[in-house]
């Protein structure tokens, strides 16, 4: 019930305010995850039990056409879906709670950010969260050290420049730089 109501949520882009069941029942889910990652990050693993791991932490099958460079943190895990044939390079950090979709053929850089979270503004809100999903389409690739804000769509074929803070969708087959983020092709 409660993921649900986390995924109207996310639709809706309401508050989830700090005292409501969903904001708790966040924490619990995040509190499974993170002792996760830190075994997936901390004891050398094989290709075998970094998939089973990975798995374990999104809640579903990681298709082995694509492959994840560890490190890799998340707070959240269970609204990451990636498609075939994606590479995602060490040190990505994915906040996924607000849901990350990478479709097929994306190429993630090291220390690139995905981040699918915000707070409100007001100052009697801001313990609160707001959802926004950030969705990376087929071919895309997202360079170093690049953040993908909440809300965001990176078109197909689009480029991301490593460093860039991307703020508003990028269409298909532009190449994007700098902060924030602009077309340069």
């Amino acid at each position: 019930m409660l993921n649900s109501d986390l995924k109207t949520y996310i639709e809706s882009g309401r508050v989830i305010e700090k005292d409501s069941p969903v904001y708790k029942y966040i924490h619990e889910v995040t509190a499974e995850t993170l002792p996760l990652v830190e075994t997936l990050n901390k004891q050398v693993q094989t290709e075998t039990s970094k998939r089973e791991l990975l798995e374990k932490i999104m809640g579903q099958v990681l298709d082995a056409s694509s492959s994840i460079a560890l490190p890799f943190r998340t707070d959240f895990g269970r609204h990451i879906s990636i498609g075939k044939e994606v590479f995602i390079n060490t040190d990505v950090m994915m906040v996924d709670l607000g849901s990350i979709t990478i479709e097929d053929k994306v190429l993630i850089g090291p220390r690139a950010m995905l981040i699918s979270v915000n707070h409100p503004q007001e100052a009697d809100l801001r313990r609160g969260l707001i959802l926004k999903p950030v969705h990376i389409k087929k071919n895309a690739w997202i360079g170093a050290g690049a953040i993908i804000l909440p809300g965001v769509t990176i078109g197909e074929n689009a480029i991301v420049g490593a460093g860039s803070v991307v703020t508003k969708d990028v269409p298909d087959n532009v190449t994007v730089a700098g902060v924030p983020a602009k077309s340069i092709f």
